[in-house]
């Protein structure tokens, strides 16, 4: 049993793992930068230590500073979260290497699985299918990724084999646009995880987005925990993610299908802990493996939302040693989820970042909501870290039933003082295709940009009458004179003072 986990990240996973930590009894430890030093995930853990500077390269991703606190506080173990050091095999070899747990898989599974062009050639090598793409592994140099493009054919992505997010993917079609935007890809890559290494990919169009949960323990069960449609993305990123896919809700044979092959890839590299194996699913309903990700997703609420699995304390039980206490059978996905990322960001100016106070936060409640926040009303919106404050998940017997409550919920969330993308959540709500399941990866730039350039239009015509009355009220007034007669307007009153003045 665990006596004190260190807790390497922040917002609102940081605080996510420490509420699970309290209902095991375990004490958790926070750590936190200059700019996280009045944040809600130092406030609740038992113990925080102070970090580093502001970014993320001289705190949050510096492993010898955590390694170092974990041993000062006698830290059992250490959970990554996602994000920075989660994905990174040197520092769960590291971690091993000085006697504390690291909670996620085996260093080699992430060195398989966590480069995203390794972990290609591993479950092709089992006989997954695998979107076509750069083959082999290693590092690949911009002059050979160039020669190879044409090869894989146009259009193409270029993506950072460590880590996830979107973060160091870049959108290519033709070789032209290709050299800046591989210098681009390596610079945002280098800047999130520390690694620059990049590799293409074939882009297909129309495609979706499906991922599946898996829990394996160090005994060599491997269950899949159904699947996850993540076909909502803006810039490659996820926005909306909902549990069960409505694509695979009508397709049962399609489902169990993937979700065997999913078990299969994590075989391969004989996983252990929580991972997520993520597909693509093409118009004829063929899927490739797209990547594995070695760690918990942002996304996890709606898989624990219709299982009733808390994956994070399952987290902690396997790297106690724990056998998994279910088997695939017992797993039953109940109703559905869904969970909008509400992120500090402008929808109607290209979800431009937003920084800020946090001056008033009112949160939805009611059956069927979750919150997962690291916001409070005072809290400081920085620049230095991604946009993503809180995570409104909600559930409901039926699909329908769990858009309608998401709907209430979003109009019930209010955060004052910073701009959020809840408007952008509301219009995709209540859009017809959506509404149908009917969606891809490329929804939103499809049928969703046609709305934020009205919602611009409507904005500028809002501000020129603004302005208009403004003007129109900083104009000289004339002013009508003003005639006084010998006795007041009204008759009732002059009677009573003239009452008055004889008493």
């Amino acid at each position: 049993m665990f006596k004190k986990i260190l807790i390497a990240n922040r917002g609102e996973i940081a605080v996510r793992i420490a509420r699970a930590c309290r209902e095991l009894g375990i004490q958790s430890v926070a750590v936190y930068s200059d700019a996280d030093r009045q944040a809600l995930h130092v406030r609740y853990a038992d113990e925080a230590y102070y970090l580093g500077p502001s970014p993320a390269r001289e705190s949050y991703l510096c492993a010898d500073k955590i390694l170092a606190i974990a041993r000062k506080c006698g830290a059992d173990a250490i959970h990554p979260g996602y994000g920075f050091l989660a994905e990174r095999a040197d520092f769960a070899q590291a971690c091993q290497d000085a006697g504390i747990v690291f909670i996620g898989p085996k260093p080699s599974a992430i060195a398989a699985m966590g480069d995203k062009a390794v972990a290609r050639a591993t479950v092709a090598a089992a006989g997954v299918p695998v979107v076509p793409g750069t083959e082999g592994e290693g590092n690949l140099s911009d002059e050979e990724l160039l020669a190879i493009a044409p090869q894989i054919g146009f259009p193409l992505l270029i993506k950072a084999t460590a880590g996830g997010g979107g973060k160091g993917m870049r959108e290519v079609h033709s070789l032209e646009e290709m050299p800046d935007l591989l210098k681009s890809a390596r610079r945002e890559a280098e800047a999130a995880f520390g690694d620059g290494n990049i590799y293409l990919e074939k882009l297909i169009p129309g495609a979706r987005h499906i991922e599946f949960q898996i829990l394996a323990d160090q005994f060599g069960n491997i269950v899949h925990l159904g699947e996850r449609e993540c076909s909502i993305q803006r810039r490659h990123q996820k926005l909306v993610e909902e549990s069960p896919s409505p694509l695979l809700a009508e397709n049962p044979d399609l489902r169990a299908q993937m979700g065997k092959v999913a078990v299969r890839a994590a075989q391969a590299v004989g996983y252990v802990n929580a991972g997520t194996i993520e597909f693509l699913v093409d118009q004829n309903r063929n899927f490739y493996f797209l990547e594995m990700n070695t760690r918990l997703q942002v996304e996890h609420p709606v898989t624990e939302m219709v299982t009733g699995i808390d994956l994070v304390k399952e987290q902690i039980l396997i790297a106690m040693g724990r056998p998994l206490r279910f088997s695939q059978e017992d797993i039953q996905i109940h109703g559905a989820a869904i969970e909008c990322r509400i992120n500090a960001e402008d929808p109607a100016h290209n979800f431009i970042p937003m920084i800020g106070q946090i001056r008033h936060l009112f949160t939805p409640a009611g059956p069927g909501v979750r919150l997962d926040s690291g916001i409070y009303a005072g809290y400081e919106i920085t620049p230095y870290y991604d946009p993503l404050i809180a995570k409104l998940i909600t559930w409901g017997e039926s699909r329908v039933e769990a858009i309608q409550r998401m709907r209430r919920a979003l109009e019930e969330l209010r955060i004052v003082g910073v701009q959020t993308n809840i408007p952008f959540h509301l219009a995709l709500l209540n859009n017809p295709r959506f509404i149908a399941g009917q969606c891809d990866t490329s929804f939103v730039d499809n049928h969703l940009l046609t709305l934020q350039n009205n919602d611009e239009k409507t904005a500028a015509l809002l501000a020129a009458i603004t302005a208009a009355l403004v003007t129109h009220r900083q104009r000289p007034q004339t002013v009508a004179p003003s005639y006084h007669s010998a006795r007041p307007i009204s008759a009732w009153k002059w009677v009573g003072r003239w009452e008055y003045a004889l008493r």
